[in-house]
Parts: structure tokens; sequence; C-alpha cells
């Protein structure tokens, strides 16, 4: 059977439906709530065994409330905005802020290092810029047909199976600041879990990565 894609952005109250599924076709489109409660954008479905994507994103803005809301404080006005960019991370409310010309421009959830990789504090650059990154170090051990064996592996510690080859971790629009840290699309929890890295939601890891060229300061403080 075909495996077509069907991309979709939903919002689902965690606490009202355990799961969701649509059949369209040959395509098994499924939504869960991920650990951690509030609302979520699930990107995109092919089967009812396969997830990925999912953001946590709380709640709108007070119904009858002035002014324009975002999704947890969510946003992005940078377009055509002048002055030197800048990136400040603060890992106390695991946010990433975008600034051009000492202006905010763009806020972003994000999720750093957890208590046993944590994210360097200090004052850094973007060093490398890389739109289609793979990890070296993390990601699955698979067999010559792409099929799963070990996955969350670390290959310097993480023996190779009989027949089995390392398929890094994606890490697409990554931006290196710091040795292996860096900044990439990827899941959000809700809390501090990734292996040092800054991870953003999708759009977001994108928006940034396009405005911070080589060379542009990245923050990150308690």
């Amino acid at each position: 059977m075909p495996r077509s894609k069907l991309r979709a952005v939903i919002l689902l109250p965690s606490l009202s439906l355990a799961l969701i599924t649509s059949v369209t076709g040959c395509t098994t489109v499924s939504y869960r709530p991920a650990p951690g409660g509030a609302y979520y954008v699930v990107d995109e479905r092919v089967t009812l065994d396969e997830y990925w994507g999912l953001v946590k994103l709380p709640k709108f803005g007070a119904r009858g409330s002035k002014g324009q809301h975002h999704l947890d404080d969510t946003f992005w006005r940078g377009d055509g905005v002048s002055g030197s960019p800048k990136i400040v991370i603060v890992l106390g409310e695991q946010r990433a802020y975008f600034y051009k010309g000492g202006h905010k421009v763009g806020s972003s959830p994000v999720c750093t290092g957890s208590p046993q990789f944590p994210t360097p504090k200090g004052s850094f650059r973007v060093i490398e810029k890389d739109p289609d990154h793979h990890s070296s170090v993390y990601g699955d051990w698979v067999d010559q047909h792409g099929n799963v064996l070990q996955t969350q592996i670390d290959n310097r510690k993480d023996p190779r199976p009989p027949g089995g080859r390392f398929d890094g971790a994606k890490m697409f629009w990554f931006m290196r600041v710091t040795g292996g840290v860096g900044m990439h699309e990827g899941y959000l929890p809700g809390y501090a879990d990734s292996h040092g890295c800054i991870r953003l939601p999708s759009d977001m890891a994108r928006i940034y990565y396009h405005n911070a060229p080589i060379g542009t300061p990245v923050k990150i403080v308690e």
C-alpha cells in the first residue's frame, strides 16, 4: 500500500481527547498529546505507529483581551527590521529571544540540556550553519535496509550490533555555537531534556536560521 504524506497543523487540548485518528485514502493521521499537558502542534504523520513533530504550545491568551496573541508568546516580527542580530537563550525560561538592533523581534520555546548534559552558559557566536545536519554521535543503529535495530544510542558507548550501521539523529536548521552544541529543529517535551543542544520548533528553527548569519552573537544565561 503506498504511503502518502499529509501535512497538518492541529491544536488539541491534551486533556480532552487521548487520541484522534482519521483515515484519508491510504494515509492514517493520528494526534496524541505528549507528556506535559496543554496544546500541541502535530506536524506530519504517515502511519499510526510513526509519530514525530510534537511541540508543546500552551494556551492562547484569554478571550476578549486586547492585542495580538501568540501561542505561548511565540512570535516573529523581524521581517524588514534592520539592525545587528543577536540571540539570547534563557535556560530558566526555556526560551530563545531574537533581537535586531536591540529590539526583540522573535520569541520561541526551546528544549535545552538535561541536568546530566547541561547546555553551557556564556557568550558565544554562530560558528557553523548546516540546514540538513545529522548528529555524528547520537542516533540509531539500523540494518542495511534502514530498519532500526537500536534507537537513541550514543555511538561512543553503545556497541554496534552485527550488520548495523549508524544513522545520526536529524538536526535540521543547525547552527553551532560551541563545541558540539548548537541550535536546531527538534522535539520539545516542555522541559530541559536534550544532550546539550538547543532544540526549537520547526518553523522557529527555520526562521532563526535564515536571520542569523555566521558570527551572530548567542548569549546563554540562567
